[in-house]
């Protein structure tokens, strides 16, 4: 880890969690300097969040951690699904959803998979990487920062020495989490349902329970007997565990309430085994709240994460919707501090974050409420189950940097549909490249916006992105896809499930493009711009979409 505490960088983090942590690798593996301070003095022991949904998998496999994030989530490979029983040795069980990805069909989709890792173990992989690329330092607060408009000062102290200095950065994330100092100071407001449920997490051993479990390798147990009402999750599935117990603030319940005695008996019965051994390791209070911030940006301060928004953890959508949040804004401001982003580029980060956020933690708020989450006693609304697949894979943009996005468009549709749309995630498909090698077109993207054109009348494209590359700044990377192009497609398969046509062809169509079309794709992989067809003037079009593309 880099000992050298710096008096300016361009960017510094406030919070050194999973979203804090995951905007540090992003900025790093863009080459940005960047400062993170964190208040605690090591990473997170509790066993929490442990949903990485195929999005964040695919931005962790860009950044080049995907596979050690894996061997980290080794120990839970084989937990799968949602179980809701009365007891966990009574008869009466009912699978909410057995697989997450029954048959593998999501494969068509994405070359990544879910991963179940919790906090506590995908910490210390994103930290180990993270302190490769920038300056990250624990057991440092922010003590107080002040804006103008050329950068943000901030004053840090060294919580074990208690050394104060200043700091100098162009820019600051706000990490800091659903109580957010900074979202205070900057007098944000939240907007939302508020408060929804409370619980008190439950860390304990007991080396008996994997036999009451079985060969029942869940994701998580909903326990439904009053007795014994709560949320197992397994840690190691052997001796190490974690329950949710509901606790009732508003019923005047203190978290001092939770003694050990108390919460040994609520396992005990939620297992149905009154002698089960039970040693309660740890417990930590936490709200299932709907709130979402007023604004994600002032001046030169941008929040992140839960400091933007709070949601329910079904369907394990808040974490995932920060590291989203992160590498939405890693690209913009690199882009911004390597001189090809313009002004309204950082403004984007909130017109299209925000609406994503509202969205998603509406549908974490329906899922809770479908899976009966204990302690949530808001009553079934009826109607379609959320999609999480359309939640995870599907949201778009309306607006921000793009030009020719569907204003009217959902932010979350229904049902997920790969389209190449402008404002949604570029589909996912095989490619090689002139040595052979196989990458998935989410591969192609990273660093800059990347023109994707059919080989068959694309003959002007590459050009045309010389001749805007120049003009405007904006670094674009053309690709010819087809036989005898930059890349090869891998046959397309014929699927009923979506725009899949079959053979090596096929590939423009996906991206709903006909001969002489193009789509320019940004940095985080979400369409900036198509032409569905050949337009009569490549560069007059191409400048139009690099400069929306880049906020100019």
């Amino acid at each position: 880890m880099n000992t050298q505490m710096a008096d300016r960088v361009p960017v510094l983090i406030t919070g050194g969690s999973l979203v804090g942590l995951s905007a540090s690798l992003f900025l790093g593996r863009l080459g940005v300097p960047h400062l993170l301070v964190e208040r605690h003095a090591e990473t997170s022991r509790h066993p929490r969040g442990r949903g990485n949904n195929l999005r964040t998998m695919e931005l962790f496999r860009g950044a080049g951690v995907e596979q050690d994030v894996r061997a980290a989530a080794s120990v839970l490979a084989d937990n799968h699904g949602i179980l809701q029983a009365e007891t966990l040795s009574g008869g009466e069980q009912e699978w909410l959803f057995r697989e997450i990805d029954p048959g593998g069909g999501l494969a068509r989709f994405s070359p990544s998979s879910w991963c179940l890792c919790s906090q506590n173990d995908l910490e210390p992989v994103l930290l180990r990487h993270a302190a490769e690329r920038g300056d990250v330092r624990f057991n440092t607060e922010l003590l107080s920062f002040a804006q103008d408009a050329d950068g943000v000062t901030a004053r840090l102290r060294d919580r074990a020495g208690g050394e104060e200095r200043e700091v100098r950065a162009d820019y600051l994330i706000a990490a800091d989490g659903p109580r957010s100092p900074v979202r205070e100071q900057l007098g944000i407001g939240q907007s939302g349902r508020g408060d929804l449920f409370h619980n008190v997490s439950v860390t304990f051993r007991a080396k008996r329970l994997a036999e009451v479990v079985g060969d029942r390798l869940f994701i998580a147990c909903y326990l439904t007997d009053p007795a014994g009402a709560g949320a197992l999750l397994p840690v190691d599935n052997r001796e190490e565990w974690v329950f949710h117990l509901p606790w009732h603030p508003e019923r005047g319940e203190a978290v001092e309430d939770f003694t050990d005695a108390r919460c040994a008996a609520h396992i005990r019965a939620a297992a149905g085994v009154p002698d089960l051994d039970v040693e309660i390791t740890g417990r930590a209070p936490w709200h299932a709240a709907e709130r979402v911030a007023d604004r994600y940006r002032a001046g030169r301060v941008f929040l992140c994460g839960d400091s933007a928004h709070e949601m329910p953890p079904t369907g394990a959508f808040g974490s995932n919707t920060g590291i989203q949040d992160a590498h939405n804004l890693a690209w913009k401001l690199a882009a911004v501090l390597d001189g090809w982003g313009g002004p309204r580029l950082l403004e984007s980060y909130g017109a299209e974050r925000r609406p994503v956020a509202v969205q998603t933690a509406a549908r974490a708020a329906a899922r809770s409420v479908e899976h009966q989450h204990p302690g949530f006693d808001a009553a079934p609304a009826g109607g379609p189950r959320t999609n999480v697949l359309a939640v995870a894979l599907g949201y778009r943009y309306t607006e921000g940097a793009l030009v020719g996005a569907d204003a009217t468009a959902g932010v979350i549709p229904e049902r997920f549909a790969a389209t190449g749309e402008v404002g949604t995630r570029a589909p996912h498909l095989w490619l090689r490249d002139a040595d052979g090698a196989r990458l998935s077109t989410l591969d192609l993207f990273g660093r800059e916006p990347v023109l994707l054109a059919p080989v068959a009348g694309g003959a002007g494209w590459p050009e045309a992105a010389r001749a805007v590359s120049e003009q405007t700044g904006v670094p674009i990377r053309c690709l010819l896809v087809g036989e005898d192009g930059d890349l090869v497609p891998e046959p397309v398969p014929d699927l009923p499930a979506g725009p899949r046509p079959a053979g090596p062809s096929g590939w423009p169509t996906v991206y709903g493009l006909r001969e002489g079309g193009a789509v320019l794709v940004r940095p985080d992989g979400f369409v900036g711009w198509r032409a569905g067809s050949s337009v009569g003037d490549p560069v007059a079009a191409l400048r139009v979409a690099a400069r929306g593309v880049a906020g100019l």
